[in-house]
């Protein structure tokens, strides 16, 4: 079962390489700082037409946010500009984590800061995750360690402060907040 140390979930797999944050989220709904409500908005061009009818091929119709928490991608994912909205609209449409076999350093960054897990794996790692979608998955992010159905445990890098965040299910901002009283006393020391 999941919690915020361990995800437990199927896949769903996205097999496109170089999907960029405007693909994400697209530009024209970067206007709030809320996080919450960003997830009708996550990959909304693929879902939706100029009309806002969804698309009869919207490769996302099939996502249960509650048993597919993990998103597998292909290659460079999360390019293009800077923004937060992305990671925040992934994790608002229901994704807890992302695997793929290179994420945008930008992107990584930015998912690292605000509670979306990037796991970076090698590419015979990643073709078989996209070409068995819907495969049953574990990550311990103490460990690092992610557990794929038919490959055993892989281990994947994460610096400890983000694993001390993701593991607590707090953001980077949270971390601050926890510890404003002993920031105040540094402040006035």
């Amino acid at each position: 079962m999941s919690h915020p140390g361990v995800v437990e979930s199927s896949t769903f797999c996205l097999p496109v390489h170089n999907i960029d944050t405007d693909q994400i989220i697209p530009g024209q709904f970067l206007t709030t700082t809320e996080r919450e409500g960003l997830g009708r908005f996550c990959f909304y061009s693929w879902r939706f037409d100029e009309s806002g009818n969804e698309r009869p091929d919207n490769p996302l119709k099939a996502f249960d946010s509650v048993s597919q928490q993990v998103l597998v991608a292909g290659s460079n994912f999360g390019c293009g500009s800077s923004r937060e909205h992305a990671p925040w609209a992934l994790l608002d449409f229901g994704f807890r984590a992302v695997i793929s076999s290179q994420f945008a350093d930008i992107f990584r960054n930015n998912s690292l800061k605000n509670g979306l897990l990037p796991v970076q794996v090698d590419e015979s790692v990643a073709d078989h995750l996209l070409e068995n979608p819907g495969l049953s998955v574990r990550i311990d992010i103490s460990s690092h360690t992610l557990s794929v159905e038919g490959l055993g445990d892989i281990e994947f890098s994460l610096d400890p402060f983000s694993a001390y965040c993701l593991t607590r299910g707090i953001d980077q901002l949270d971390f601050l907040l926890e510890n404003e009283p002993e920031i105040t006393d540094f402040e006035q020391g």
